[in-house]
C-alpha cells in the first residue's frame, strides 16, 4: 500500500524515513508471515508520486537496510515490489488530488508504450527501444540494491497500469514494433524484464511478479474495448514461471478509471483460482480479504496458495496474530508482549 511519505526532492529523495520504519515493522511485530513495502520506483521517473519510494541510490539502499533487520527480527520476510509507474507517474497523493503534478510543481513527463494519457494525466512519452532496453537493466540494478539491502522476495509490479501493465493490455499499447501489437511481442517487456531481475536474484530466493488479471473492459458488455482477460493471464503466467517466477500475486483492473466493477468480498480470487488451476504455478490472492476465516477457506478450497492483505492490515497491524487465536493456531507475540497478552488470554 503507497505511504507517499518519503521526501520528493533533497538528499533523502525516496529514502524510506522513520514512518515507513514503524509503518512495516510493526506489520512483522503483528504475525504477519512476510511484509512487502510498497511499489518502489526503480528510477526517479518511475514513482507514481513525487512522494514515492525509491531504489535507485546508495542513500536509499542504506534506509532500506534499517527495515529489513527490523522485519527479520520479529520472524517475518522482508519484500520488495520493484516498480515503474508509467503513464500513471508524477501524480498527487489521492487525499489531495490525484491529478498530475507538472514539472513546475516538482513532477514529469511520464512515460510508456503509447503516448496514450491515463485519465486525469498527462499525455506520457513514448518510449524508444533503447529506452526500453535502459529501463531493462534498470529493473536489475534495483534488484542487486534491493537484494544487498536485505530484501528476500523482489516483486516485480506489472499490474495496476503501471509501466509493465500498459505494455501488456491493447488499450494503452498500440505500437507496432517488436513490443506491440501481438500477444507475445506485447508481453516481451514484462518477460526481459523478469529475466534481467531473474539474473542478479539468488536461485534460493522469490521472484513474484504482480499482474493486473483483467483490465475488466472485456467482461463489461457495454464496452467495445479490447483488453486485458484472465485467459491472457494464464499464457503470461506459464511464460513466467519458465523464466523463474516464484509465485503470481494476482490483482486486476487499474488500465481505466470508466472500468466497470462491483467489488465484493475475495472477488479477485477467482482470477487467482483460474491461473492455479491452468497451470503449476503458486498464485496469491489479494482484494477485499478482511476475515480469518474467510482467508483460511480460500486457502483450504485451493484457490490459491498464499493470500496478500492490504487495507486489512492498515486498520489492524495485528490482524495475523488475532487470526491465529481465532483460528486455534498459536499467535507469534513479540517475547515484549506475549507474557502479558497470554496471562490476559487476549
Amino acid at each position: 500500500m503507497c505511504m507517499y511519505s518519503a521526501d520528493a526532492d533533497g538528499p533523502n529523495t525516496g529514502a524510506p524515513t522513520d514512518f515507513h520504519f514503524a509503518h512495516l515493522a510493526s506489520r512483522a511485530a503483528g504475525g504477519a508471515g512476510l511484509v512487502m513495502a510498497e511499489a518502489t520506483g526503480v528510477r526517479p521517473d518511475g514513482r507514481i508520486s513525487p512522494w514515492d519510494l525509491g531504489l535507485w541510490n546508495d542513500r536509499q539502499q542504506e534506509a532500506f537496510t534499517r527495515i529489513t533487520e527490523a522485519i527479520k527480527g520479529h520472524g517475518a520476510v522482508p519484500a520488495i515490489q520493484l516498480a515503474h509507474a508509467g503513464r500513471k507517474a508524477s501524480a498527487d497523493k489521492p487525499w489531495l488530488s490525484d491529478r498530475y503534478v507538472p514539472e513546475t510543481d516538482g513532477g514529469w513527463q511520464p512515460v510508456a508504450p503509447s503516448p496514450i494519457a491515463y485519465d486525469g494525466l498527462a499525455v506520457p512519452r513514448e518510449l524508444t527501444v533503447d529506452e526500453i532496453g535502459q529501463l531493462v537493466e534498470d529493473f536489475a540494478d534495483a534488484a542487486r540494491r534491493a537484494l544487498d539491502a536485505g530484501f528476500q522476495i523482489a516483486e516485480v509490479h506489472g499490474a495496476h497500469g503501471y509501466l509493465i501493465n500498459s505494455f501488456l493490455s491493447p488499450v494503452s499499447n498500440h505500437r507496432t514494433d517488436a513490443y506491440g501489437g501481438s500477444f507475445e511481442n506485447r508481453i516481451r517487456f514484462a518477460l526481459e524484464v523478469v529475466e534481467a531481475v531473474r539474473a542478479v536474484w539468488p536461485e534460493d530466493l522469490p521472484v513474484f511478479f504482480r499482474t493486473s488479471a483483467t483490465d475488466w473492459l472485456t467482461e463489461n458488455s457495454e464496452d467495445e474495448r479490447e483488453g486485458w482477460t484472465g485467459d491472457d493471464t494464464v499464457r503470461l503466467a506459464k511464460e513466467l514461471q519458465a523464466r523463474g517466477v516464484d509465485l503470481l500475486d494476482v490483482s486486476t483492473g487499474g488500465m481505466v478509471r470508466d472500468a466497470k466493477i462491483a467489488p465484493g468480498p475475495s472477488y479477485q480470487v477467482p482470477f487467482a483460482a483460474q491461473v492455479r488451476q491452468s497451470t503449476d504455478i503458486p498464485t496469491a490472492s489479494v482484494g477485499i480479504i478482511t476475515e480469518p476465516r474467510q482467508a483460511e477457506e480460500i486457502i483450504a478450497a485451493e484457490q490459491s496458495d498464499a493470500v496478500f492483505l492490504g487495507r486489512e492490515l492498515l486498520r489492524n497491524p495485528y490482524w495475523a496474530q488475532h487470526a491465529a487465536l481465532e483460528l486455534d493456531a498459536e499467535p507469534r507475540w513479540p517475547d515484549q508482549y506475549a507474557y502479558v497478552v497470554k496471562r490476559r488470554k487476549h
